[in-house]
């Protein structure tokens, strides 16, 4: 399985040529850096929930005119896509296979932001394999068996470096590919990203230093 990171949460998973999209949000496309065209041939899409990070509708549009793939989404954002006459596949809750992807789909809560109400968010074990736990960091995530691969947000702000790296300490992933980062300047993802390397380190997990366009693993 090969993942594409094109800034923030903004991820291509590849797997027996077929490509699912999770979150193109207006982060991604912010600075004209990822453009729609770069999803051209993607087969699948996922959103996790409405926020703008997430979720950029003029930008999916453009996705989804170019590459007809299907869009899968819980039901607030469903909400919003109808709205912007896109048409979406319900994914919320339970067991899905999406081409070789199999996906288990499951409510998690957002970590609180100032003055915000919380939004419907769905998470996801891929392939029984990656942790995708979006913008949450409850309780619950951390008794996943054998996860291979977490994806952490890496800064935000509804978290510090401490909640972060408490929370994925409590997963003991095998792997880390850093998320929520899209905002933030080069030099200063690289001295972040080497203060969760040392971090980790010390308790044998990979930490992959991906924040550059179209960077990518495989695992």
């Amino acid at each position: 399985m090969k993942i594409t990171k094109y800034l923030h949460s903004c991820l291509v998973f590849e797997l027996n040529g077929h490509k699912l999209l999770f979150d193109p949000g207006k982060f991604s496309f912010a600075e004209g850096e990822v453009t729609p065209q770069m999803f051209a041939d993607v087969d699948s899409i996922i959103i996790t929930h409405i926020h703008p990070d997430h979720l950029d509708t003029d930008n999916l549009k453009k996705i989804v005119s170019l590459s007809n793939a299907p869009i899968y989404a819980n039901t607030q954002v469903g909400e919003t896509l109808v709205k912007e006459d896109l048409t979406f596949n319900l994914i919320e809750k339970g067991n899905y296979t999406i081409g070789p992807f199999k996906l288990q789909a499951f409510p998690v809560t957002h970590e609180p932001l100032l003055d915000n109400p919380i939004p419907q968010m769905t998470g996801f074990s891929i392939n029984d394999k990656v942790l995708h736990p979006v913008d949450s960091m409850e309780t619950k995530l951390t008794e996943l068996p054998d996860i291979e691969l977490l994806l952490m947000v890496t800064m935000a702000p509804f978290a510090n470096e401490l909640r972060i790296a408490d929370f994925a300490d409590r997963v003991r992933p095998k792997q880390i590919l850093p998320v929520h980062d899209g905002y933030a300047k080069a030099f200063f993802i690289k001295q972040r990203y080497q203060n969760y390397i040392t971090h980790f380190d010390k308790l044998g997990i990979k930490f992959h230093e991906i924040y550059k366009v179209g960077d990518s693993i495989t695992i």
